[in-house]
């Protein structure tokens, strides 16, 4: 069976404890890899190889820095194949999603910063005749990156590769849900020839070695995406210690549709936005609202399409919607569903546990889930479920259906769907969130700001926005 080894120092090895743990494939609840299970004392060799590399990579030309990161792009778009094989055994996402999506991110992540580099500017400030500002941007040093499982090359990548361009040295670890595309990359970044300790890759559980690189005084800044819970809990240690923190926690979003909207092209997306990645991504719309005219004629061809999604193996091409990503996550789906038929909600369609056939009969599935009939303030359309689960509510008017999706203690992302421009404007303008779309979803320009307000987070990723979060902006005066 497989190992999994830590990348530190330029090399792969063995955690200091020389102990690993088991890593499952979700389509068939089995283990097929083990995980080092590192700790402190791995998170310090990788600080101390993080230390020794800076002098050198912070002072390279930014085109040096460019041409590496292009190099290890260009790797992963030519192993693309094995990367989306790799991510959907781990995951439990169809090999398709994998394949159109995660990985072919990750490429653009590492190609977007490796030039987004080269454009980077900063500004000057004149004082009429008497004096001159200007800004350096500096990078800040050795910085952490934590990632999580829901879309795992995707995540990881779009966080070590601003810090990396901009100059710092990472000590990073991948979700140990799953860390299998975590681990390809660390051999890529041998062969694109990343100087030894600029990237460091530390597997193992978030409450030793994920709190070991919150914790560590070395580390200067810590870029984290996953739960609110978690978060809070980062920022509690990192926050005496003066760290910089850029946190992308939970969501609970709505997808607002109004009655003259595009009918299919809403129900076709709604479909994607509901349960692509089985609900698993932190920007998909779990809380569905729509204008009371047209709520019954939703419903029925909403419910009807669900109905045809059916769970099945990742692998296979046609598949559509794979396993939930572990046992404990199914079980937390599951009991949500269970909350909202004890609030009073009607499981229009899916509700349960999915049991394929052979090999597959002990992979984690569940139907994906459509339920009426519940308060927009209940625990379930309150609290953050992440999985194949959506409620459907209709409303009446722009100000109650605002009032709803600003109900939560979330503000991540909206969607928006109606042909009426000025209102389109304007209910995007009074929607706490830090991502809103109008007539379309998960349309992606990696220049712009990406983060959450509320408790979704603090600050922002993306773009120009995720370089000055990774550098320390410094400001000189002369005097003319």
């Amino acid at each position: 069976m497989e190992k999994l080894y830590n990348y530190i120092g330029g090399k792969l090895i063995d955690p200091v404890s020389n102990t690993w743990f088991d890593n499952f494939h979700p389509a068939t609840g089995t283990v097929y890899s083990h995980i080092p299970d590192s700790d402190q004392r791995d998170v310090q060799l990788a600080v101390d190889a993080a230390e020794a590399a800076f002098p050198a990579w912070s002072t390279l030309a930014a085109e040096k820095r460019s041409e590496i990161l292009s190099r290890l792009s260009d790797l992963i778009k030519r192993d693309l194949e094995l990367l989306a094989q790799a991510e959907s055994k781990d995951n439990g996402k169809p090999v398709s999603l994998a394949r159109i999506v995660d990985i072919p991110r990750a490429v653009s992540n590492f190609e977007f910063f490796a030039t987004a580099i080269l454009h980077f500017a900063t500004e000057a400030h004149a004082m009429e005749s008497s004096a001159i500002n200007y800004t350096l941007r500096q990078p800040i040093g050795v910085v952490g990156c934590i990632s999580p499982w829901n879309l795992p090359l995707y995540l990881f990548s779009w966080k070590i590769a601003p810090a990396l361009a901009a100059g710092n040295c990472v000590v990073a670890k991948p979700s140990e849900v799953t860390p299998m595309t975590a681990y390809l990359l660390s051999k890529l970044c041998i062969e694109a020839g990343m100087p030894a300790g600029v990237l460091n890759i530390v597997h193992g559980l978030g409450g030793k070695a994920g709190q070991a690189i919150v914790e560590h005084p070395k580390i200067k800044a810590v870029s984290f995406t996953g739960g609110t819970k978690t978060g809070a809990g980062l920022a509690a240690t990192a926050a005496p210690m003066f760290k910089k923190l850029s946190l992308e926690l939970g969501g609970k979003n709505p997808n607002i549709i109004f009655a003259d909207c595009d009918f299919d092209a809403m129900l076709k997306t709604t479909l994607q936005s509901s349960f692509a990645n089985q609900g698993q991504i932190c920007l998909c719309g779990s809380r569905i609202f729509v204008e009371r005219p047209l709520y019954e004629k939703f419903r029925d061809a909403f419910v009807e399409k669900v109905k045809q999604l059916k769970p099945g193996n990742p692998a296979d091409e046609g598949t559509r919607m794979g396993a939930v990503v572990s046992q404990a996550h199914m079980e937390k789906v599951l009991s949500y569903i269970q909350l909202a038929r004890e609030e009073g909600g009607t499981v229009l369609c899916g509700g349960e546990r999915v049991v394929l056939e052979g090999e597959l009969k002990t992979g984690w599935y569940i139907a994906p889930t459509v339920i009426e009939g519940l308060a927009f303030d209940c625990r379930t359309n309150q609290e953050e479920i992440f999985g194949p689960v959506v409620t459907i509510m209709p409303f009446d008017t722009e100000e109650e259906v605002l009032e709803m999706a600003n109900s939560t203690v979330y503000g991540l992302a909206a969607t928006v769907w109606t042909q009426h421009l000025t209102r389109a404007h304007r209910v995007a303008n009074n929607l706490q969130s830090g991502i809103v779309w109008i007539n379309c979803w998960l349309l992606r320009d990696l220049r712009t700001p990406f983060g959450g307000v509320k408790a979704s987070g603090v600050g922002r990723e993306g773009g120009f926005e995720a370089l000055r979060f990774f550098t320390e902006a410094k400001n000189v005066c002369v005097k003319l």
